[in-house]
C-alpha cells in the first residue's frame, strides 16, 4: 500500500475534514457541538493556529485553518482535538460503539475515523472556494434550504463581515467546484 504524505508548510493555510467512525450522526445534539468547539478552543489555547471557518454537520467536521509562522504540526492539534473530544463525550453520553480489539491496542474509542482529510490552500480562489464550501455544506446535504438555517457554522460571522448576504447559499452557488473536497 503506498505511503500518503501529507503537505506541511510552516504557516501555512490548511482545510480539513474530519468524520466519525461509521459516519455515526454524533452531533444532531447541541450538547455535542459545544463538547467539540470547547475542545478546539482548549487544543488552541495550547497549541496555537486561527481558526478561519468551520462547519459541524451530523456526521463530520470541516475546519480551515492558518498555521502559525513558524508551525506546520496540524496533525497533532487534530489528534488532540478528536482524544479530548472522545473523552468528553464518552463521559457525557457513553460510547456508541463497539471498540474491537486492534481499536483497544492502538488507544483509539471508535469515535472517529482514524484518518482525516487535508488540503494545503494554495491562493486566494481556493481560500475562497473552501470558505464557500465549508459555509454551503449543510445545503449540499439536504439539511437545511439555505447557510443562514444552519448555527453550527462560522457563517455568521462572515455574513456579520459582510462577505455573505442573509440568502446566500439557497440553491448551488455556481463557483464550488466539489471535485476536490474531502468526503
Amino acid at each position: 500500500m503506498p505511503e500518503y504524505r501529507r503537505i506541511k508548510i510552516e504557516g501555512g493555510t490548511y482545510f480539513f475534514t474530519l468524520v466519525t467512525y461509521r459516519r455515526k450522526p454524533l452531533f444532531l445534539q447541541e450538547s455535542a457541538i459545544e463538547i467539540f468547539l470547547e475542545s478546539l478552543y482548549h487544543v488552541r489555547n495550547h497549541h496555537p493556529f486561527s481558526a478561519l471557518a468551520h462547519c459541524i454537520l451530523p456526521d463530520h467536521v470541516h475546519l480551515l485553518w492558518e498555521m502559525p509562522i513558524n508551525d506546520a504540526n496540524y496533525s497533532v492539534r487534530i489528534g488532540e482535538i478528536k482524544k479530548r473530544f472522545s473523552k468528553q463525550f464518552i463521559a457525557q453520553f457513553g460510547n456508541p460503539f463497539l471498540v474491537t480489539t486492534t481499536q483497544k491496542k492502538r488507544g483509539e474509542t471508535g469515535i472517529w475515523q482514524r484518518r482525516f482529510w487535508e488540503h494545503f490552500i494554495r491562493d486566494d480562489e481556493d481560500l475562497k472556494q473552501h470558505i464557500d464550501y465549508i459555509h454551503y455544506n449543510p445545503v449540499k446535504h439536504g439539511l437545511v434550504n439555505k447557510a443562514n438555517e444552519w448555527s453550527a457554522s462560522s457563517f455568521f460571522d462572515y455574513l456579520k463581515a459582510g462577505y455573505y448576504n442573509d440568502d446566500w447559499g439557497q440553491g448551488i452557488p455556481i463557483e464550488i467546484k466539489p471535485d476536490y473536497f474531502g468526503e
